[in-house]
Parts: structure tokens; sequence; C-alpha cells
């Protein structure tokens, strides 16, 4: 009989593969505190229509990807996708809206049935921010300076390129959705099927199609920047002279749309040719109606959202696994000594292990498999004259130290 495997689209997260999600997500973390960001929690289940009502029945994500089940009332809930919805429906929920703006940095598991490959899991972690509240151009480059500030401080944005676009603001969008209508309507013989029921519903999104035929006829497709009001010219305009002071480099790139509903003015992602398909790292945009869909007031907010299993493998290498003392006893010393000794130096922020048992080679050998920095061996001479034994692992040299030098420094002895 087969052991059980984890299940398709799932990994676990061991060793070298854990510390390199460890310092994705610590970092991020200390950024976002940074820019004066508070992390905030949400359930990995929700009410289905958190996300429904939010992604828009015809994108991917809620007709083909979404996690969702009854639960034993007959509730309809849902694993989450992504996070930003939940984000807005717990500023509603805690009646956070009448105290804006809020800076929110979340991480945790996110859930989509989708096709695993490199870089994509059906569970996968995410890290990302919101910024709720604000309607200024300046937030949405504080976002965005932001995200690249994480990418810097994890060694990786030499790797990445920013994208930039805008989608306008809501008559620019309702003027561009009508052309794209009219014209895609005079080709429906081409469009595939998904894109001629986006047609009814988003025509936005078949910018987004994979399906080679409609792909044919995106280069003619009209282009926003034609339907743009004076406002979002100016907004436009504003946010790339703050992107430039900040000193965010960018690209703009028109086909950027984002994959769904709530979006409007900016859209950006960052980009790199070294994931293969896998492109994107970090993504996000303005959107100023989702609170509302939530059941709250009209709230303008901004925000991204990054994969960590993505940026865990843009890391040039894993962080080095942590380094321990190893209490090693040494014929039968007294068990109180030895458990008060391996106790006290944990109390003083010393990662410090034992050995459990065998003989002292095979404790040996067991030190040099948990990467021990030194060995503290204990016996009953020692602990007769009131000393132990540290031998460092790196020079191999031995030395006594008083038991009370140890108890009240072990920082200093233990120092690299």
């Amino acid at each position: 009989m087969s052991s059980i495997q984890p299940v398709r689209g799932t990994h676990d997260l061991i060793g070298e593969e854990q510390r390199r999600h460890t310092r994705v997500v610590n970092t991020a973390r200390h950024v976002a505190g940074l820019y004066g960001f508070e992390e905030w929690s949400t359930p990995i289940f929700e009410d289905t229509r958190v996300f429904s009502r939010s992604l828009g029945d015809t994108s991917d994500v809620v007709s083909k990807e979404m996690y969702s089940f009854s639960d034993r009332d007959g509730e309809s809930l849902t694993l989450r996708p992504e996070g930003t919805a939940a984000i807005c429906r717990a500023l509603v929920t805690n009646a956070l809206t009448q105290s804006l703006p809020q800076k929110v940095f979340y991480t945790g598991p996110m859930f989509r049935h989708e096709r695993p490959q490199k870089g994509r899991y059906r569970q996968f972690h995410q890290i990302g921010a919101e910024l709720l509240g604000a309607a200024e151009p300046l937030a949405d480059a504080e976002a965005i300076a932001m995200g690249f500030a994480v990418l810097e401080a994890l060694g990786v944005a030499e790797h990445v390129t920013l994208e930039l676009n805008t989608l306008g603001d809501a008559e620019s969008r309702d003027a561009w959705r009508q052309a794209l209508v009219e014209y895609f309507s005079a080709h429906k013989s081409v469009l595939s099927q998904d894109s001629l029921t986006r047609l009814e519903k988003n025509p936005l999104r078949i910018l987004d199609s994979k399906d080679a035929g409609d792909k044919t006829l995106l280069p003619d497709a009209p282009k926003m920047d034609a339907y743009l009001t004076e406002h979002s010219r100016t907004f436009w305009a504003e946010l790339r002279r703050t992107l430039d002071v900040f000193g965010v480099n960018y690209v703009v790139n028109p086909s950027i749309v984002r994959g769904l509903d709530y979006y409007n003015h900016t859209t950006f992602e960052f980009v790199t040719n070294r994931l293969g398909s896998q492109g994107t790292v970090l993504a996000g945009g303005r959107y100023d109606g989702l609170v509302s869909q939530m059941g709250g007031p009209d709230v303008p907010a901004i925000g991204w959202a990054a994969g960590v299993e993505r940026l865990a493998m843009l890391l040039e290498a894993a962080p080095a696994a942590p380094r321990s003392v190893v209490l090693v006893p040494v014929g039968a010393p007294a068990d109180a000594a030895v458990y008060g000794l391996l106790q006290g130096l944990r109390g003083q922020g010393i990662r410090t292990e034992i050995g459990y048992k065998g003989s002292l080679r095979k404790r040996m050998e067991r030190a040099g498999k948990q990467n021990a920095s030194h060995v503290v061996f204990v016996g009953e001479d020692e602990l007769a004259r009131g000393v132990v034994r540290v031998k460092s692992m790196e020079s191999g040299q031995e030395a006594e130290i008083a038991h009370d030098t140890l108890m009240s420094n072990a920082g200093t002895v233990f120092a690299p």
C-alpha cells in the first residue's frame, strides 16, 4: 500500500523551503511596519457572497476556481481565493469605516482550483497590503513604493520590472466599455465562448483572454487612453510624477487590466522573466467601489498582493539553517543539574538542544546534523568542580567554563 501523498496542488514547507517562505513573510511584515501598516488576520473561509460579489460572476476565479461548499447549516462558504475582499469585509464588519484611513498588511494561505505548475498551487500563500480611505494619487504611489521596497529588501528588485496602467474613473471606463462592446460585437464569429459571455457582462475581461482567436482581435481593440476624462488624466499624471520622486522606475503597459471587476484608475504588476510563464510576482490596483459592495459606504482604496512561493523562488540563496548549542551529558550526571543548565541557556535566548541517548560518538554525530555551533559536555566530574566543557564546532577547540559564568553570560561564551 502506497503512502498517502499531499493533495494535488498542495505542498509541504520543510527545511530550506520553509526558511525561504519565512524570509519572504518576515521581510514584508517588517517593511509594512516601516510604512505604518498594521497586520490583520481574517478567516480562511468566508460567506461565498464576499467573493462572488466582489470578484464578478464572469471572472475565472468565481466561475471556475473557487473552493465553495455548503456547511451543515446549509450556508454557502468559500475558502478565500484572495485577500482583498476579506479585508474590505472586515473593515465594514468591525465598524472601521469611520476611522479612515486604515493601512493593512496581511499574510496567509489562499485557495484556487487551478492547474498546478511551477510557482502555482491550489493552496498558495500571499502577502498583501491595502490602504483604505485615501483617494489621492499619493496613496497609489506609496502602496506601489512599499511593494518595491519589499522586493528591494528581499534582494530581488533587480530581476523585476514594474508595469503600470490606468483604467480611468467610472466615466472613462463606461465610455471605453461601450467602445469595446461595439468593437467585439462586430467580431462575434471569432470570439471564444467565454468571451461571448464576457461581452454581455464585462467586455474588459476579453482583453485578458488567452484564446488564440480572441488574441487576433486585441491589437486593434479600442485603447483606454482615448477615453480618459480630464480628472483621470490628471490623476494618471500625478501618480507617475510621484513615483518618479520616490525613485520607482516603471514602464507603461496599456494591456494591464487585471482579472477582477473592482479595479479603477491604477493597475500595476511587478513581473520577471526568471519564473517561466508565472512572471507576475506582485500586483494590484485601485478599487474604490469594493467596500460598498460589502455593505459599507464608498471608500477609496489601493492595494496589492504577492505570491510568497514565487518570491521565495526568486531569492538568490535560502537563509541559513539556525545553529544550536547542543548539550551532551557524559556518563550519568544528575538530571536536575543537566536539565537546569538546559533551561537556563534557553532562558538567556540561546537556542539549545540536548542529546537524548546513544554513545558519545553518536551524540556528536547528531550534534553535527543539528548544525550545532557549540557542544557543551556535562559530566559528574565537571559538575563536582562547577565547570562544563565547551567545544566550538568551527575551530574544534575546547575550553572549561565556570558553570556560573555560563548561566549568567552565555551570549558572550557562544558569540561567533
